[in-house]
């Protein structure tokens, strides 16, 4: 089975392999004509790329000094606060005269016990 193509512009009829690409209406290369224009699209191209890649870069390193900083300020406070519940609780097993991990003394009394409630319930 063979197909029968009609070239758009030439208005040719054949089969596919016979169409060079010479007829194709996709041209290679810089939309405009003007070498010098070509050169200014190049130039202008470079230019938007080499701006964006600095202007990425300031950004990162901002971002980056931005989040250095809230670390260490959260660092800080955190064992700031560390320190002061350390330094509060060695005063008061200081000012009680206990030993870490010592015996707690006191007295208790039971007003209802859940044992009997049970058994009556």
């Amino acid at each position: 089975m063979s197909y029968c193509f009609l070239h758009a512009k030439t208005g040719r009829t054949g089969r596919f392999e016979e169409f060079d690409l010479k007829y194709s209406t996709t041209k290679p290369g810089f939309p405009a004509g003007n070498p010098i224009a070509n050169i200014f699209v190049i130039l202008i191209g470079a230019l938007a790329i080499g701006v964006s890649v600095v202007l990425g870069f300031v950004a990162f390193v901002v971002l980056g000094s931005v989040v250095a900083v809230l670390a260490a300020v959260i660092g800080l406070r955190v064992w700031w606060f560390n320190r002061k519940l350390q330094r509060q609780a060695s005063r008061s097993q200081r000012d009680n005269g206990s030993t870490p991990g010592g015996v707690i003394e006191g007295e208790f009394q039971v007003i209802e016990d859940d044992r009997d409630r049970e058994r009556n319930g």
